[in-house]
């Protein structure tokens, strides 16, 4: 596997500013999420590196070789898109075995079986290897779509929202096996996606992405605790962070405009009165949807809750995040 390094990418589309000097190290065998809205710059950073597209400005390297000038299959990386981008007429093994196949590859029969079998059984797609690629359910699929990357030994994997078209309970499964196959065979790996709870659970370290810049870079619970603005806190945390009036409970440092307060910065049964609106029971929390002096809060509290709606809480602040009239966190 390698490091790849993004030095000062830049990459623009008519007047659309797609990547905005991006510069940013993805450790050899971490796995990387870029996370950010549609339009933040993720998967044309992804195509970056894969060499589906040239920078106009900046370079990317990968193991400390510039990639200037080389085409995808010169790159050694395998790329997951969320289409499935599969051969139809070709049966599940075949699929598999065709990047083995490559000239370039140039591997043993022995070795293409062995592989084939080995991800065919991580992906439990093992009873399908016969079957056309046609006659395969969407979750299937994606699985050859993601076998299909994983029988190679690049550099680097890419994969652009490979999960996003499955449902929930698929999604959950993949993204265990997806971590857990990442951490057993210390792969590089470059993921994009919306969805905050697969960087949280998925990844070694987050970049978030807005409007083509890197806004914050670092391990998920470090940008989850100290985020360096309003839209890096927004991007990680469920429910979402809380933001209102700074001087709303009072006390505020001097130049904050807004405070941010996450579930757990909010204490119950103590300070100022609000009152319950909605109480929404997910099983294993339950969450409180809060009116406070003309604003709406959302917190979590113990699930056997008897709260209901019309209570009255007293809640206050502990240790939140305050925020300038930019939005860039106060030290």
């Amino acid at each position: 596997m390698a490091e790849v390094t993004l030095t000062g990418l830049t990459k623009t589309f008519g007047a659309n500013v797609a990547l905005n000097d991006v510069t940013m190290t993805i450790p050899d065998g971490s796995f990387v999420v870029l996370l950010g809205p549609t339009g933040a710059g993720k998967t044309t950073t992804l195509r970056m590196v894969s060499g589906l597209d040239s920078p106009d400005g900046g370079r990317v390297t990968i193991g400390g070789r510039d990639m200037a000038g080389l085409a995808p299959a010169q790159r050694n990386v395998a790329m997951v898109f969320q289409q499935y981008s599969l051969y139809p007429h070709l049966t599940v093994r075949q699929n598999l075995e065709f990047p083995l196949k490559s000239p370039i590859l140039r591997t043993p029969k022995a070795e293409i079986d062995r592989k084939v079998g080995q991800v065919a059984e991580v992906l439990q797609i093992s009873h399908k290897l016969d079957n056309k690629a046609t006659a395969l359910s969407g979750g299937e699929m994606q699985r050859v779509s993601i076998g299909r990357a994983l029988v190679r030994d690049p550099s680097v994997y890419l994969m652009d929202e490979p999960l996003s078209s499955l449902d929930a309970k698929l999604r959950a499964d993949l993204r265990v096996e997806l971590k857990s196959i990442q951490a057993d065979s210390g792969a590089t790996l470059l993921y994009v996606t919306h969805d905050q709870i697969e960087a949280m659970t998925m990844a070694t370290h987050v970049g978030v992405l807005d409007k083509g810049k890197l806004v914050q870079f670092g391990p998920p619970r470090e940008i989850y605790e100290a985020p360096v603005s309003i839209y890096a806190a927004s991007r990680l945390g469920q429910p979402r962070i809380n933001v209102l009036p700074a001087d709303v409970f009072g006390g505020a440092p001097a130049g904050a405009s807004s405070i941010g307060l996450r579930p757990e910065q909010i204490v119950q049964g103590e300070g100022e009165e609000s009152r319950v609106q909605r109480v929404e029971r997910l099983g294993d929390q339950t969450r409180l949807h809060l009116a406070f002096k003309s604003h709406d809060i959302v917190t979590v509290t113990d699930a056997h809750t008897p709260l209901k709606s019309g209570d009255i809480v007293r809640i206050r602040p502990d240790k939140p995040f305050y925020f300038d009239a930019s939005g860039a966190r106060l030290a």
